[in-house]
């Protein structure tokens, strides 16, 4: 079966549930100069879920293929978010969790080409899953992208361990965020306060320590975000 079958249903979707008045104010939202159809997060994954029962990719190469050739085809926003749907789909979750260089290739063009944090940010849950399935490979991947002058790189180097509670390897977390302490980008800043965010539910006094330790270099967004939610727990 052709892989454009399945991308060609997927756009026949796409359009078909294109919504002209939510459209506009997705495009505001986003500040996308690519148009939206319209559609809402769940009306995507439904339109992936029907075209990959209908098309599945005949191996991994076809699969990486439909991705990348998705992504670079897109007229839509919502193509991009089709093809980080097929890129996450569970039917294909043992040929995501191999770290190898096309796969760890398409995710860096994703990550680079998107450069915005609605599409970045999904793609982070993938470096996420890759880091689970080997340790070794991601971490030197991540650690590379901290310290690269591409701030979309170095953000998902920074969010890819949320959620991932006791797993977490916080001398990779430290090296991630000491990639953009000096960045003054918000989305850089956001990154940082929300990942040590979400490890203080695991560790609070390593989070407490950790900012105490950086507080001079850290910004007040980061520092505020690091501590919400252990300013609003009895006796912290």
């Amino acid at each position: 079966m052709s892989t454009h079958d399945l991308i060609t249903a997927i756009a026949a979707g796409l359009a078909a549930g294109a919504d002209p008045g939510r459209a506009a104010g997705q495009q505001r939202y986003m500040r996308s100069s690519m148009p939206f159809h319209g559609l809402t997060v769940p009306q995507v994954r439904l339109v992936v879920a029907a075209a990959v029962a209908s098309h599945p990719p005949a191996d991994r190469a076809a699969w990486l293929g439909v991705i990348r050739d998705l992504w670079d085809g897109a007229t839509h926003r919502e193509q991009w978010y089709a093809a980080l749907g097929v890129l996450r789909h569970r039917r294909f979750r043992a040929w995501a969790s191999v770290a190898d260089e096309p796969l760890l290739g398409l995710l860096r063009h994703l990550v680079v080409s998107g450069a915005w944090w609605d599409v970045v940010d999904d793609a982070s849950h993938v470096a996420g899953d890759l880091l689970r399935a080997d340790r070794t490979t991601m971490t030197r991947v991540l650690r590379g992208w901290s310290r690269e002058e591409n701030l979309w790189l170095r953000r998902v180097s920074i969010i890819a361990q949320l959620g991932h509670r006791e797993a977490t390897d916080t001398d990779l977390l430290t090296h991630a965020i000491a990639g953009s302490l000096d960045d003054n980008d918000f989305f850089a800043r956001k990154a940082i306060g929300w990942a040590l965010r979400d490890y203080s539910k695991t560790d609070a006094d390593w989070v407490r320590d950790y900012v105490a330790a950086n507080t001079a270099r850290l910004s007040p967004l980061s520092r505020r975000e690091a501590l919400k939610w252990l300013e609003r727990r009895p006796g912290s």
